[in-house]
């Protein structure tokens, strides 16, 4: 370093340095050569010429520039020696500054250093004792003058976007049918959609007679429940009879050619996403030849980027022929005027969330909370009951803090209501949240329902009587909370899945375009939630960052690797003045 000095000082005055009562030690070889390479390639100026100096190193002119600014730096500390006191600060404080990069927490103790390693970010669920902190800042803003849900999103970011009105996608008779597609439709609600939607598109490609599709028992939803007890058969029949023919069962010649016996129809398997090219190589010639084919099952298994004409008939059955069943249609539609009602304070407005701290769900994910022992002892049950040995194969590594950084943990009740008050909803606000049964509900619900006293669920909304039909139903009771969170002003998804992203589809549908949704980015949740010690200001900051890129990202068009059930746009919608050219046209 003192080597350095003497070279700067000289490059800089062009003469030696004078010498000290105290001698500084002698420079090394390296930076003699340095000294005199850097005069013989000095221009008139004192400057560098480009590439020369410094012992035969390369850079340019900018690099030795700023060589140059250290050394008189250096220079100027070692003149002024009395700088050097403040050496061992210096070093503590950048020991410090060092230590926090490296996830140490350092404390100064009875004029001794205290350093003990940090856990890292993730590990360890801190939203308790953030909420500590950040509760009494959120009291003081109890029953504002301003509520985030009557300004929420931004007319201006709006694009004004209609139906495309597919509904009259054909209004010419239907061709004679090439024979009967059956498919099964597995998993929950909204999986079920999926597959009864892309049955409709594939039995269009393939000038088929759709069967009214049969729901597969699954093993986790354990619900029953037939096609006609979920969705309206007769209005999904009239919706599509211009476009696909669709009948309640096989003829009876047809099913006699069979034995009589669905499951002695031959069963194709299909690979998930298969294009339109596939079915017509591979799947309308069996069709053909054997007047009726079977797909089962049928999740997953047409491609998101088809012709046109196709994406039209995949629009017209999510969003016009499916309606729920009467006898769901009118519990739900009493359940929305009740939450309009109690959120008069509001204009009618209210809030839904999708929360997704079940207990298969927080075992599925790995991620640990404040349970302790039973808590980890109840998820290992959960899991084997659930997903016998999956998690338990070997080489498989559980990493809980890594889950929680990663965005993949469910978000708390806690966590929600955070972030709710955070984005500017005080406690007036009304909150719907659609879940199944929530983990340990008494314990994790408390805190959101201190911080939104007029929170509700389908139990507290509708009375026992009115859900007997419902109970052990899990998807007619998501046909409950589906129709509640679409009427609502503002929708929150927490943990992804069918289920929010069928209903951002439809809300932008119905919506103009914008989905009205909030999206949480979960993983700057995970290291905001992870400082206990972080200010009100700065939370709801990061928090109102958050709601404005919600709001930005409500128009987003369809990619195409993504589905039409999510972003209808623009395959099921056009623009308002392309709207009002096409029915001029009309």
């Amino acid at each position: 370093m003192h080597g350095y000095s003497r070279l700067g000082n000289a490059g800089a005055t062009g003469r030696a340095v004078t010498t000290t009562p105290t001698p500084s030690p002698p420079s090394s070889p390296r930076l003699r050569h340095s000294r005199s390479s850097g005069k013989s390639n000095s221009s008139p100026g004192g400057g560098f010429s480009g590439g020369g100096g410094g012992g035969g190193r390369g850079g340019g002119g900018k690099q030795h520039v700023v060589e140059r600014l250290m050394f008189m730096v250096v220079t100027v500390v070692l003149r002024r020696r009395g700088l050097l006191l403040f050496a061992p600060l210096l070093y503590v404080a950048g020991m410090v500054l060092y230590m926090g990069s490296l996830n140490f927490d350092v404390n100064l103790k009875n004029g001794g250093v205290v350093v003990r390693k940090r856990a890292p970010p993730g590990t360890v669920y801190r939203s308790p004792k953030v909420f500590d902190k950040l509760w009494p800042y959120m009291e003081a803003e109890n029953n504002g003058s301003h509520n985030a849900l009557m300004t929420a999103w931004d007319p201006k970011l709006r694009q004004a976007w209609k139906p495309s009105g597919i509904s009259n996608y054909s209004d010419a008779e239907l061709p004679e049918s090439n024979g009967f597609l059956i498919i099964e439709a597995n998993g929950g609600l909204n999986q079920q959609r999926l597959s009864i939607c892309d049955a409709v598109a594939v039995a269009g490609l393939l000038n088929a007679t759709l069967v009214i599709p049969f729901f597969h028992l699954n093993s986790v939803w354990r619900d029953s429940s037939k096609f006609g007890e979920i969705f309206d058969e007769d209005f999904f029949i009239h919706a599509l009879k211009n476009n696909v023919k669709v009948v309640r069962e096989l003829p009876s010649d047809v099913l006699e050619q069979f034995d009589n016996n669905i499951s002695s129809i031959v069963n194709l398997r299909v690979k998930a996403w298969s294009s339109p090219t596939y079915y017509l190589q591979k799947v309308l010639p069996k069709l053909r030849q054997m007047r009726a084919v079977r797909i089962a099952p049928f999740s997953n298994r047409l491609a998101h980027a088809v012709p046109p004409n196709i994406q039209g008939l995949r629009c017209l059955a999510n969003f016009e022929a499916l309606r729920f069943s009467e006898s769901i249609r009118m519990l739900a539609e009493q359940m929305v005027d009740r939450m309009i009602k109690n959120s008069s304070q509001s204009g009618g407005k209210y809030v839904s969330v999708h929360l997704r701290f079940e207990t298969d769900m927080v075992a599925f994910s790995c991620c640990e909370y404040d349970g302790g022992e039973e808590e980890k002892r109840e998820m290992d049950i959960a899991r084997e009951s659930a997903w016998r040995g999956k998690f338990r194969r070997r080489g498989r590594v559980i990493r809980p803090g890594a889950n929680r950084v990663d965005g993949k943990c469910p978000l708390t009740p806690l966590e929600v209501g955070m972030m709710l008050r955070g984005m500017g909803f005080d406690n007036t606000t009304s909150v719907y949240v659609a879940a199944g049964n929530i983990y340990k509900a008494e314990k994790y619900m408390a805190p959101l329902k201190q911080m939104f006293p007029r929170l509700e669920t389908k139990d507290t909304l509708a009375t026992a009587e009115e859900l007997v039909p419902f109970k052990g139903h899990s998807s007619r009771l998501a046909a409950l909370d589906y129709t509640v969170c679409l009427h609502s002003e503002v929708f929150v998804t927490t943990q992804g899945g069918n289920f929010p992203h069928f209903l951002m589809g439809h809300r932008r549908y119905l919506y103009g375009g914008h989905a009205k949704t909030i999206n949480p980015d979960k993983r700057k949740l995970a290291l905001l939630f992870d400082k206990p010690t972080i200010r009100w200001e700065v939370f709801k900051r990061q928090m109102q960052n958050m709601l404005r890129h919600s709001d930005v990202k409500g128009s987003e068009l369809r990619k195409p690797s993504a589905s039409l059930y999510t972003f209808p746009m623009p395959d099921c919608m056009c623009k308002q003045t392309e709207a009002r050219q096409q029915d001029s046209d009309s």
